[in-house]
């Protein structure tokens, strides 16, 4: 069996099953298939003249005559039949593509499965040859795969959405890199009868194969023009996934970590290893969704089941919960006990430990909240407010502490997530601080054991803040829609780069003309991809013309040839000034253009038509050898443009280096100038007290001076430093006094001088790397609806919530607290105000979860005895 037979057995196995896809979903596949055909199209017949070029240059490295015969051979035909072979190609592949789709859509659940799991027992059942083609296939898509990673792993994703499964592999995946190899493969078997020339393409097949980056975008694209998975960002998802398995791991951890301890807690220990495990094993299994009824932990024997009729302490709060209730209506929320205050005037009303345990941890928690400086003092006299009502829930509910969904746990949540969004001009005339009030009040009022009105009160809440959100996207509709124009042409400009690239780089097309597509084709491109939604047909009537444009200004050897380049070049000339006169090129250069143009043409047609072999070849190589002078050319700016990039980065670093380090030294500057004011003061305060002839009472000092003097009993110490410091000059004249400022002042230097000498270059420099990196993870996870920071030019620091992101994250846009007011930045200059230390996320969110942790993990967070 030959290849070319192997290749087409691998080509025609499908499997029949008598599942159907969706109407709907037919379409999109098919929309899918015609999509990567017509952006691969344009690209064959580069590649053609790339494999060209190869073999002629493998027929002169060979020493095997017959092998160099061959190669030379198979050049010669594919130069003269280029044509042949491009639409061989896309026969072949539109062929393979549909027979792929089929084979995918058509095969249930099992049969996908199962295809990548049998991989092995399949290539135990087929011919030696369609085994090691497979293997060589799979050789040379390898390098692709990782390649395009990031958007083979989004289309994947995609693709699994459209099929109602949980995953799809890229061995499942029908537009994966293996498959284009095929194609042209088999393209390359049915062009070549010569079955020696066969296994020529595939060593350089994975080496000379078209960019696949752009029909992976623009397969992406598509879907999520048709609404599937939107959202998924190819930009930076691959970084935010490893983020968010790493994320996801630690969080486990973590969550079983607390689980374990919250469990040592509660039970005070007493129980055994085995009762531990047991616990733990449960607890797993509930957060697991296991089990039928969530953490029914078995504490220590004293823990019993809690009955709030037959509690004394819940008896207690109840009665503190009215006397709160009072306190608010007087006084309003400010001043509220914390409960850590209420636990020291608590009296002994614990019937066991699993209460006092329960009331130590709460008031642990509370005050962790109570500590986050980026929930606003309003939010926190509101939190207070709850903390008698959220530990009757907890005693009646242990959940509270183990599940993140417990309805008194999500309100906490609720007020310190969305407390940064009250704004300071309003005060507590706010409407959303006005709703959460509301709803705090009424639990202070009427929650006694019904765990539901938590429910009913955060349902409230959630409904409120997600109308707020509404009328908040709907008031940046306006600058969202500029935004996505922006983004749009800049998208489509990239694009229109990448197709001209994608032509020029081989170095075979015309100095003039490829300066042409560069200075003007690429904007008469990224008009016809801006309007591609509007005008669907532009982009491939640009992308034609392009290419037909390149056409026509290469030889023509036969009669034929050139017969159909004058035929078709009017209609070529027509598109080309159709699409000009749209970018408004009306200039002379214009007018020089088609001059040279038409040079070329006329060049074309009175070369000779019959030619030797020996004069083809020279022309051949000739072409060869001014085509690779060009592409080194390219490289070699390429490279230079690398080397930009590079220094350009490393300026920035060096930048960001200056500027840490003259921070460090600014803060070293401070801390010396805060120690020598205070010598100072310390020391002609000692002169001061110890006078004979003037005594000053400690309580007579300046305040300024007595806050940071100490009284004379604690400065009797300082008076004896300072006589040695001094070497006992304690003269209290004007002289003595300038002594002391003086030698503060030398002192300050000497500190400022050693805190310089401290700095480490290397060490900052490394810590710039770190702040890089840093800076654009943090950006990288930015959602909407977090809070960031930034530090104006004032110095002065605001408070901002991320309410959109462009769909390509090149754009985010920000609103405070006053909703009519927004700003967009750019992903560079946000990037670069995380490097500065200028923007910082503000973490308002999981504020129980880190509360808990924290007092489990401090010493102070052990029972106390009643």
């Amino acid at each position: 069996m030959s290849t070319h037979q192997a290749d087409t057995t691998m080509s025609s196995k499908s499997s029949k099953t008598d599942f159907k896809m969706p109407l709907e979903k037919l379409d999109t596949w098919q929309a899918l298939v015609q999509q990567a055909c017509q952006l691969s199209s344009p690209q064959i017949e580069p590649f053609a003249g790339r494999l060209s070029h190869a073999l002629f240059e493998q027929s002169e490295d060979a020493s095997d005559s017959k092998l160099a015969n061959v190669c030379f051979h198979g050049a010669q035909l594919l130069k003269n039949s280029t044509y042949t072979y491009y639409y061989l190609c896309t026969a072949s592949l539109e062929k393979i593509l549909k027979a792929e789709v089929k084979e995918l859509t058509q095969a249930d659940a099992s049969v996908r499965k199962t295809k990548t799991e049998q991989g092995d027992i399949e290539m135990s059942l087929v011919s030696y040859e369609e085994m090691e083609l497979k293997l060589s296939y799979s050789r040379a898509s390898r390098a692709l795969e990782l390649n395009h990673a990031e958007p083979l792993a989004a289309l994947n994703m995609r693709l699994a959405s459209m099929l109602g499964v949980e995953s799809l592999s890229v061995a499942q995946n029908p537009f994966r890199p293996e498959v284009f190899l095929r194609a042209l493969n088999s393209a390359w078997c049915d062009f070549n009868p010569d079955a020696a020339s066969h296994g020529l393409l595939l060593p350089v097949l994975g080496e000379l194969v078209f960019d696949l980056a752009p029909i992976y975008h623009a397969l992406n694209e598509l879907l999520v023009i048709r609404g599937v998975l939107p959202d998924l960002q190819e930009t930076y998802r691959k970084k935010k996934k490893a983020a968010s398995l790493e994320a996801e791991k630690l969080g486990e951890a973590v969550k079983n970590e607390v689980t374990r301890k919250l469990e040592q807690y509660f039970s005070g220990q007493t129980a055994g290893p085995e009762a531990h495990a047991a616990q733990h094993e449960q607890a797993v299994r509930a957060s697991q969704g296991g089990g039928a009824t969530p953490h029914s932990y078995q504490f220590a024997s004293d823990a019993g089941s809690f009955n709030p009729a037959s509690s004394e302490l819940f008896q207690y709060l109840a009665n503190v919960q009215k006397d709160m209730a009072i306190h608010q209506l007087v006084s309003g929320a400010q001043n509220a006990m914390r409960l850590s205050q209420l636990r020291q005037e608590m009296p002994n009303v614990f019937r066991n430990g699993v209460e006092r345990h329960t009331v130590d941890l709460l008031s642990h928690v509370f005050d962790g909240v109570f500590s986050n400086r980026d929930i606003p003092e309003p939010a926190k006299d509101l939190i207070g407010l709850l903390q008698v009502p959220v530990l009757k829930a907890a005693l009646i509910d242990k959940d509270f502490f183990f599940q993140d969904n417990h309805p008194a746990r999500r309100l906490i949540e609720l007020l310190s997530k969305y407390s940064v969004s009250f704004d300071p001009d309003k005060g507590r005339e706010d409407p959303l601080f006005q709703a959460m009030q509301r709803n705090v009040v009424r639990v202070q009022k009427e929650f006694d054991q019904q765990l539901g009105l938590f429910d009913e009160v955060v349902n409230d809440l959630e409904s409120f803040i997600q109308k707020d959100e509404a009328a908040t996207i709907e008031a940046l509709q306006a600058p969202i829609n500029r935004a996505i124009q922006r983004e749009k042409f800049k998208q489509a400009s990239i694009a229109a780069s990448h197709e001209v690239s994608l032509r020029i780089g081989t170095g075979e097309v015309e100095a003039f003309v490829e300066t042409f597509l560069e200075n003007r084709w690429t904007k008469v491109l990224t008009l016809a991809y801006s309007v591609k939604d509007e005008k669907p047909h532009a982009v491939e009537d640009a992308l034609k013309t392009m290419d037909d444009l390149i056409w026509s200004i290469k030889p023509k050897i036969t009669l034929a040839q050139r017969q159909e380049m004058i035929n078709r070049l009017p209609g070529i000339l027509a598109r080309l000034n159709k699409w000009l006169s749209l970018i408004k090129w009306e200039d002379a250069d214009r007018v020089q253009f088609f001059a040279d143009l038409a040079e070329c043409h006329a060049s074309i047609v009175r070369a000779p038509l019959e030619l030797s072999p020996e004069r083809q070849m020279e022309i051949a190589v000739e072409a060869a050898k001014i085509a690779t002078e060009r592409r080194l050319e390219k490289r070699r700016k390429a490279e230079e443009e690398a080397k930009a990039k590079e220094a350009a980065e490393q300026a920035e670093k060096e930048r960001l280096l200056a500027l840490a380090i003259e921070r460090e030294k600014t803060r070293a500057k401070q801390k010396a100038e805060a120690r020598a004011k205070q010598t100072i003061v310390a020391k002609v305060a000692s002169t001061v007290l110890s006078s004979e002839n003037a005594p000053i009472a400690h309580g007579d000092l300046p305040p300024i001076m007595a806050s940071l003097v100490p009284s004379a009993d604690a400065a009797d110490g300082a008076v004896v430093a300072t006589n040695a410091e001094s070497n006992g000059e304690t003269s209290g004249s004007n002289s003595g006094d300038q002594n002391l400022v003086t030698s503060s002042a030398s002192a300050s230097e000497i500190q400022e001088a050693a805190a310089e000498a401290t700095i480490n270059p290397a060490v900052m420099m490394t810590k710039v790397e770190q702040a890089i990196q840093a800076a654009e993870e943090a950006v990288a996870s930015l959602e909407r609806g977090m809070w960031v920071e930034f530090e104006k030019r004032d110095a002065s620091m605001q408070k901002v919530r991320l309410a959109w992101v462009s769909p390509m994250r090149s754009l985010f846009i920000f609103t405070s607290s006053q909703k009519e007011k927004s700003f967009s930045v750019a992903v560079d200059e946000l990037e670069r105000n995380f490097r500065e230390g200028r923007a910082k996320i503000i973490s308002v969110d999981k504020v129980v979860d880190r509360a808990l942790l924290d007092a489990l993990n401090k010493p102070q967070a052990e029972p106390v005895a009643a």
